[in-house]
């Protein structure tokens, strides 16, 4: 991308995509306890329904097939909010929309948090302080073959914020020195009164090439994979780990829901029909393929009134179903497929194994005497917990492989009543997706509220 001032557009669910899955991996600490998962997503979504509105604008040059509407605070945050709490929600916004630049629109694979030593396991001694300005996260540039060192800056950013920004990838820059890499300062700034826009400074660095992506994780070989993970499941056991990593946490959220929040919506089972051609995720609304599908399903229903025959009828005609369930609290719902669900379940067993092994990984685990320490003594002894947990499931990386390509073949053919081990099967949902604004990748489900949205600016 050329140097310059450009209009992106986007969609209100790449945004919600870009914030549930940029940040700290939590998982480790959800071993024991899966139902906070839910309190983390509304986390990472509520504060930008809370303090984002959107205002309607006459551009110069307009874009066909936009809705003419820009992003904006609301008077809430502008006049209302308090410091510290706008501090919270500036963070938030600039992880969410640096992820959403990085990935939907620079075609940057998935990020991952820096603070585990990034993609060379030999520098993770380097991070472990808390007191160390560092960037927030890393990545790996399909096109490029380059490791992205990203830093996210968000709020009123202005010039010294962007230079503290520079200064903290200065300083991982000079680690990962010996390795061709970029830098990436992400700037999401918003101002009463103003539109959101974004500020993209970037600088390479030149070295030796990335590690092999083949590799297994250990002594100094990373096993990363680039790119869009979904459209390599079937042909790389390492995707496959990472899509079921990147997708813990909504795992989570599913497997701890009551049956009676579960819901599944019917989706092709042609997986290539939903690679994105652009951006994060493939909306359903102008997908003919979908629409055609949904009809079939509805006429069978006629036919069907049990639901396990309808779901066979449904696998017959080439048709899947994706477990759903709405984020409480928030008007997101986010799903999987059989398949993918299966995948994580496994890596959820191994993980758990994992933290049983790892002395005061869990919160049930802590000493009381812990509250003693200073916030940054915490920091650093959680830290060092997170890697050495981050260190043993790379040590399982080989063992993990046909452990997961097993449970995501099996997946393909099993009941979600199995899937879920409860005797109820999710109630497939026909009708009430029409108040959703959907979208999907190959194996997740993501939806809005079409009622929803941010509000317009008074």
């Amino acid at each position: 991308m050329a140097d310059g001032w450009y209009v992106s557009t986007t969609t209100w669910r790449e945004i919600i995509k870009a914030a549930v899955e940029v940040g700290r991996d939590v998982a480790p600490h959800l071993q024991n306890q899966p139902r906070y998962a839910h309190g983390e997503l509304v986390a990472r979504v509520a504060p930008l329904y809370a303090y984002l509105g959107t205002h309607s604008v006459k551009p110069q040059h307009p874009v066909r097939g936009t809705m003419n509407r820009r992003l904006t605070l609301n008077p809430v945050y502008a006049y209302g909010t308090e410091r510290s709490a706008k501090n919270a929600a500036a963070y938030r916004l600039g992880m969410t929309m640096t992820e959403w630049a990085c990935r939907s629109l620079l075609g940057l694979g998935q990020t991952g948090h820096l603070e585990l030593g990034g993609p060379i396991p030999a520098l993770s001694n380097t991070f472990k302080n808390p007191k160390n300005k560092l960037p927030d996260l890393w990545g790996q540039h399909d096109a490029e073959g380059l490791y992205w060192l990203i830093e996210a800056k968000g709020g009123d950013v202005g010039l010294s914020m962007l230079r503290k920004g520079w200064e903290q990838l200065a300083a991982g820059s000079k680690i990962f020195s010996s390795y061709t890499h970029r830098i990436v300062l992400v700037g999401a700034s918003v101002r009463p009164g103003d539109d959101l826009f974004l500020t993209i400074d970037h600088d390479l660095h030149l070295g030796r090439p990335p590690l092999t992506p083949a590799g297994s994780g250990l002594n100094g070989e990373s096993a990363i994979e680039v790119g869009n993970l979904e459209d390599r499941l079937d042909d790389s056991d390492d995707a496959l780990i990472g899509a079921a990593r990147a997708q813990m946490l909504t795992y989570l959220a599913l497997r701890s829901a009551p049956v009676s929040q579960l819901r599944t919506v019917p989706l092709p089972a042609e997986r290539a029909s939903r690679r994105r051609r652009s951006g994060l995720t493939m909306p359903l609304e102008g997908d003919d393929l979908t629409h055609a599908m949904r009809a079939d399903v509805r006429r069978a229903a006629t036919y069907y009134t049990d639901g396990h025959a309808l779901r066979a009828r449904l696998r017959s005609m080439g048709h899947d179903d994706f477990l759903t369930c709405r984020i409480p609290g928030t008007e997101v719902h986010l799903g999987m497929s059989r398949k993918l669900f299966a995948a994580c379940e496994r890596l959820h067993e191994e993980d758990l194994a994992i933290a049983q092994r790892t002395p005061g990984l869990r919160a049930e685990d802590q000493p009381a005497d812990d509250q003693e320490l200073s916030d940054d003594d915490q920091e650093e002894q959680r830290l060092s917990q997170r890697r050495i947990f981050r260190e043993r499931q790379e040590e399982a990386r080989p063992r993990l492989r046909p452990l997961l390509r097993g449970a995501y073949e099996r997946g393909a053919t099993s009941e979600w009543s199995d899937l879920l081990r409860r005797p109820q099967e999710p109630e497939l949902d026909l009708e009430s997706n029409e108040g959703l604004l959907e979208a999907a990748t190959p194996e997740t489900y993501l939806a809005v509220s079409r009622y929803s949205l941010p509000p317009a600016r008074a």
